[in-house]
């Protein structure tokens, strides 16, 4: 995500610059005014602080472009500025992972994983053997897992897992969310 907005921010800066550039050549070389002097023959003269209407809309349209790509650089810095030294220096209390279909991330937090833990002599009898061995899987990977490793380091079919899954999803366990092609699970 990090890159993207660097990515972005590069690419809005060198807008910013080509359109100062064109904005300065056009203020600093304006158009010729064509002045007809008699009826069938015309002069080309130029005429000192008067700009053709080409001229102007070349003017307004990169002083748009030099307007909106400064507030966005300058919003961009403003943000990046204002978060605090601190963390950027402290390590991570929490696994994140990456969700596609919606912004920012899932966040397993070191206290949810140490409760469900603790909670596992309660839940284990309530589970079948099928659902134990998936739910360990989750928990042995720190609460996120992809489905399709858990097919891979269990011996049941995709269609068990996939049936499992819902039911641990329907005892608030558990969650999944798309990622690509395939989807995540998570402890809730």
């Amino acid at each position: 995500m990090k890159t993207r907005l660097r990515l972005g921010s590069r690419l809005v800066a060198a807008t910013l610059v080509v359109a100062a550039f064109l904005l300065c050549l056009q203020l600093l070389h304006p158009s010729p005014v064509v002045v007809s002097v008699s009826g069938s023959s015309s002069e080309t003269t130029r005429l000192p602080g008067f700009f053709a209407y080409r001229d102007v809309g070349v003017v307004l349209v990169t002083s748009f472009v030099l307007g909106a790509c400064s507030t966005y650089l300058f919003l961009d810095w403003r943000a990046e500025t204002e978060r605090s030294p601190a963390e950027d220096d402290a390590e991570p209390t929490s696994k994140q992972l990456e969700v596609e279909d919606e912004p920012g991330s899932v966040t397993i937090s070191d206290e949810l994983l140490e409760r469900r833990h603790r909670e596992w002599d309660t839940i284990a009898p309530k589970l079948s053997q099928a659902e134990r061995d998936i739910y360990e899987q989750i928990l042995g990977a720190d609460g996120v897992l992809e489905q399709r490793l858990i097919v891979a380091q269990t011996d049941h079919s995709k269609a068990t897992v996939s049936r499992k899954l819902d039911r641990l999803e329907g005892k608030d366990l558990v969650e999944r969310r798309r990622r690509g092609m395939g989807k995540v699970v998570f402890l809730r």
